[in-house]
């Protein structure tokens, strides 16, 4: 028997994540109870007994630890997915792509849950609506806390409430995206791009309300605390992807955000939630890769 055989790229891999979680302090039980990642899901990375982990899940391993994925990666081949890891280009030169959340890859969730509030509470939704964008964009840059908004909500209403929960109930994910996302994850490295409130985009991978696709990056503004459409939340996207501002295709329903994006030299889609069949095949066909 040959015993001095080439270690295979899982289980190198494992050997850098246990590394670096053990240099940073973290047991097994502790990196899985912060990250949010099963514990059979790590041991069985550790171990090299997952061919190919997604990046998200790599990624997500990297950022609990205090690194970046490139220096957790830093000596992996480059058959182990890695933040430069390149699939196919787009004909109008499109490496990269990132999705919007709510309003493309969710539609109604605001209306909705307001919709189920208000009749919960006995009130109009447009009174739980003033409310709820009074303080969205401070939650969603991370700047004041959901526990605000619950508790402005439950003055108003004379209700203990819990938006998220009701946010989470009510989403609605938009019919066919998640075929598109899994033709755009075989051709193209993509993520989300999304302003939301914290505390949402993991139970939604994990209830498959998102699309259980392997996303190579999240941006989420609650944790950058920045803010579609602002300079600085493109400025993070930019450099997660990697990549020249004209090799990023930004999908978003939302034409200030395509605006903002295009002036720093994005290319962009509009994309409708409410006519999802012609959005999925305009951006499928804009995406056709090059010969």
């Amino acid at each position: 028997m040959d015993t001095g055989g080439a270690v295979s790229e899982e289980k190198r891999l494992g050997r850098v994540v246990q590394e670096a979680r053990k240099r940073a302090g973290f047991t097994q039980q502790a990196l899985c109870q912060k990250s949010g990642l099963s514990y059979s899901t790590l041991a069985k990375i550790e171990r090299g007994a997952i061919r190919a982990p997604s990046v998200f899940t790599i990624r997500l391993i990297a950022d609990t630890l205090g690194i970046t994925l490139d220096q957790l990666l830093q000596g992996i081949s480059a058959s182990v997915p890695s933040s430069n890891t390149l699939k196919k280009v787009s004909k109008n030169g499109v490496r990269f792509v990132y999705f919007d959340m709510n309003g493309c890859l969710v539609r109604a969730a605001v209306t909705n849950a307001a919709n189920k509030l208000a009749a919960d509470s006995g009130t109009t939704p447009d009174v739980i609506e003033s409310i709820f964008w009074q303080y969205n964009s401070g939650v969603c840059r991370g700047e004041t806390s959901i526990d605000e908004l619950n508790t402005a909500l439950a003055n108003r209403l004379g209700m203990m409430v819990d938006w998220n929960k009701y946010y989470l109930e009510t989403v609605e994910p938009t019919p066919g995206i998640a075929q598109l996302l899994e033709w755009v994850a075989a051709n193209y490295r993509f993520g989300i791009l999304t302003n939301t409130l914290p505390g949402l985009v993991r139970p939604m991978l994990e209830r498959g309300t998102l699309p259980s696709v392997p996303y190579d990056t999240i941006v989420d503004s609650s944790e950058v605390h920045a803010l579609k459409p602002e300079a600085a939340m493109f400025a993070v996207a930019a450099e997660k992807a990697g990549l020249a501002p004209e090799e990023i295709l930004l999908v978003d329903d939302d034409r200030l955000n395509l605006s903002s994006a295009a002036q720093l030299g994005w290319q962009t889609m509009g994309f409708d939630a409410y006519n999802p069949e012609a959005s999925i095949v305009a951006v499928s066909t804009a995406l056709q890769p090059a010969e």
